[in-house]
């Protein structure tokens, strides 16, 4: 039954790397990241909040439930909109490399601590010496499919820093440590969903949950920074697919909170992120949903191959 669950995470993690290029698109048709991000949040909402009241005849949680369980329970959608947000203002300051790279070190790290010490309801799994190796290899198999490939692009690298010329010394640390934090949210954001789907005995409504929660912060900050909210002849404009972008995050969230009690947390971030990439890869090989075309590179294939290697020292040796 595990490999059913590895194998969910992957794809949620391909299905994520597909709305990435879907929200981008939709940020041009209404001129803002933050515009975007809350229409994709409220359709996804509106999607879960189907198939929690077909799956569970209940969309919302009872006051009994809110009242006798943990604050924290609650705060995966709040994290959610903080990495999204992060991840906005992040680029501009430490450009394309860091921005991926330092927050996926963070959802490494922190998927790995909350398994080793079973926080947020998780069920403990000992940090062995296969699993450090493991994790090693696994942030070994992101420099490769990751980093060197954007090295090695001079356009990408002579980008990056004269983005980061803009900065002082001290401001790129603090942003720098930021992402890290950033990416240890997000894997908290998934372990916090898992649970609350455990609690309530309905996943989709718990990823329900996340997402309207999520919805609501980033509709305030879009209104706190655009000071608007999206126009009519703008919607008009936008293709039938960019209204898939909520739809496929909102089924990412569900993957994640199904997975996330069957294999832990840290194994579902890192299924995830190999998804991700590999999805990632295919969206630019192919130039999926109006992105620009990039042939994927060996390096960038065995970048992704020694990730899987990782997950073989994590879950089975």
């Amino acid at each position: 039954m595990n490999f059913v669950f590895l194998g969910l995470s992957l794809f949620a993690g391909f299905m994520l790397a597909n709305q990435n290029p879907i929200n981008a698109d939709m940020k041009k048709v209404v001129g803002s990241p933050f515009i975007s991000a809350a229409i994709s949040f409220l359709v996804g909402s509106v999607f879960l909040a189907i198939v929690s009241a077909v799956k569970s005849h209940q969309v919302f949680p009872t006051m009994t439930f809110i009242q006798s369980n943990p604050a924290w329970i609650w705060l995966g959608g709040v994290l959610g909109a903080i990495y999204l947000t992060s991840n906005v203002l992040l680029f501009p300051r430490l450009g394309a490399i860091q921005t991926v790279v330092l927050p996926i070190l963070g959802q490494i790290l922190m998927g790995t601590l909350i398994d080793t010490f079973g926080w947020f309801g998780s069920q403990p799994i000992p940090l062995t010496a296969l699993r450090v190796i493991g994790v090693i290899i696994l942030i070994a198999g992101v420099v490769v499919a990751v980093v060197l490939p954007n090295v090695l692009n001079k356009d990408v690298e002579a980008m990056d820093k004269a983005i980061q010329a803009k900065e002082t010394h001290t401001e790129l640390l603090g942003w720098r440590v930021w992402a890290i934090i950033a990416g240890a949210f997000s894997a908290m954001q998934q372990a916090i969903n898992g649970r609350l789907g455990a609690l309530l005995h309905a996943p989709a409504q718990g990823s329900f949950i996340s997402f309207f929660v999520g919805f609501i912060l980033i509709t305030i900050v879009a209104l706190i920074v655009d000071k608007r909210l999206p126009k009519m002849s703008e919607l008009k404009q936008a293709k039938s697919w960019n209204w898939l972008g909520g739809i496929l995050g909102g089924l990412f969230v569900f993957a994640s909170v199904l997975s996330v009690p069957q294999i832990g947390a840290g194994l579902t971030i890192t299924m995830g992120l190999i998804g991700q990439i590999v999805g990632s890869m295919l969206v630019q090989q192919f130039g999926w949903w109006r992105s620009a075309k990039i042939s994927v590179s060996r390096i960038q294939i065995l970048g992704v191959v020694v990730m899987a290697a990782g997950v073989v020292f994590i879950k089975f040796l």
